[in-house]
């Protein structure tokens, strides 16, 4: 599943189409692709893990979910989920979730729980890791209404920066960590995309998906942890388990 590194990635890269008016739209989504035809594109933007094409009364919604993905004036030889044709190119996308939005962005999504969004709120964020105190840490870095964006790449990653297990449970981490997992959670989301665009991500993975601790040199840990049961890779010597 993309996390929203790779979003900001897309959003960029469709940004020709922005202002420009659509030609053709097809879908095999449940949507009346008629709705957009001969409308503006008034903006492009993501939210966390969610790419939106808005439009002046609607917006579609992409999840790129597991699998999903685009192709900017090219096709594959499967039919897309999604294909929109504008004056200057067109866009397909593939294996995803296609959603109509018909409320106004502002009421749907707290852009300050974005962590690559400028207005990314810290002490908000603060007041809601207050709030799931009983939780593990590794199941609220992933918690999209908490840090929008952070998938298991940068759970991972965050965790193993600031040496903390990801079953410790929340309100027993200590202040000084939550304030550097607050840091890190932004930190390390745009060194990602960075480090994506020059296409070295793997290059920097310093625990996901590895075997062995660079700290410690002693075998990671790899586990299905918390309610999501999402992949953690960890170091039980350097990362702490509060």
């Amino acid at each position: 599943m993309p996390e929203g590194p790779s979003l900001v990635i897309s959003k960029e890269a469709l940004q020709p189409f922005k202002g420009k008016k659509v030609i053709r739209c097809t879908t095999t989504a449940n949507i009346d692709a008629h709705l957009f035809i001969h409308k503006k594109v008034v903006d492009i933007t993501t939210w966390g893990k969610h790419l939106l094409i808005c439009f002046p009364h609607q917006t579609i919604r992409i999840h790129f979910l597991l699998f999903g993905s685009y192709l900017i004036n090219d096709t594959r030889a499967i039919t897309p989920r999604l294909h929109i044709s504008f004056s200057n190119g067109f866009v397909n996308f593939y294996t995803s979730s296609i959603q109509l939005i018909e409320q106004p962005l502002d009421d749907i999504y707290d852009w300050s729980a974005d962590v690559m969004n400028e207005q990314w709120n810290e002490k908000a964020a603060r007041k809601k890791l207050r709030e799931a105190a009983n939780r593990e840490i590794g199941d609220v870095l992933l918690d999209q209404q908490i840090f929008a964006g952070v998938g298991n790449i940068i759970k991972n990653e965050v965790l193993f920066r600031i040496r903390v297990h990801p079953e410790s449970i929340t309100g027993n981490i200590p202040p000084a960590k939550i304030k550097a997992l607050l840091k890190e959670a932004v930190t390390y989301s745009f060194e990602f995309l960075q480090w994506k665009k020059e296409d070295v991500l793997k290059k920097h993975w310093l625990a996901h998906t590895k075997k062995t601790c660079p700290r410690c040199h002693i075998p990671f840990i790899k586990k299905y942890t918390g309610k999501a049961k999402r992949r953690s890779f960890f170091c039980t010597n350097c990362q702490l388990l509060y």
